[in-house]
């Protein structure tokens, strides 16, 4: 259910180059990819405890809870968007993307992941 589920959501994103659903510990429960010697097991656990280290930091300062972290690099981006119960989407995109677009349907992926979890 979920690889289809990421399937769907990464055929929508041009540029995308991976969509993994992460759990809170940074290990991906299921993921699709286009390119097979890309590390997302690494680039997850990593970009998830940014992500934990920046909602600590919101916690201090009262401002709610992540919903959605970028990090934009040369060769390519990440968005980390929060799912209920502690899960993340993590995309990968080459940089030509759309990072609009891929933040929207990552906005909707969550809603739709929120209710499988939940």
């Amino acid at each position: 259910m979920f690889l289809e589920r990421l399937g769907a959501v990464s055929g929508r994103i041009e540029g995308a180059v991976a969509l993994s659903l992460i759990d809170r510990d940074g290990i991906p429960v299921e993921s699709v990819s286009l390119a097979p010697d890309l590390d997302l097991e690494s680039a997850a656990a990593e970009l998830i405890a940014q992500v934990r280290a920046i909602a600590s930091q919101q916690q201090e300062l009262s401002v709610g809870e992540v919903r959605q972290v970028t990090v934009a690099g040369e060769g390519m981006s990440f968005v980390v968007s929060t799912v209920a119960r502690g899960y993340y989407l993590l995309l990968l995109l080459r940089p030509d993307a759309s990072l609009g677009r891929a933040r929207f349907e990552l906005k909707r992926a969550s809603l739709l992941f929120e209710e499988d979890l939940a």
